[in-house]
């Protein structure tokens, strides 16, 4: 499982996004964010309530490519 810094923790708690698929970018470098390492880029939309996931609307397989 790869580490992300996205700030999804005001809208999202764990157990809600587990076995739940999202959009991310798994093929850029690692980042340092402070003193944190990023391994992986989430997607999402700012909204009032905080960032929104972007998931696809039908099941589709991990690892696929976006497009």
């Amino acid at each position: 499982m790869k580490k992300s810094s996205a700030q999804i923790t005001d809208v999202y708690k764990p157990e809600e996004l587990e076995g739940k698929q999202i959009l991310a970018v798994v093929n850029f470098p690692e980042k340092q964010i402070a003193n944190f390492l990023s391994q992986v880029l989430v997607l999402g939309t700012y909204s009032e309530q905080g960032v929104v996931l972007i998931q696809p609307t039908e099941k589709v397989k991990n690892g696929d490519k976006l497009g």
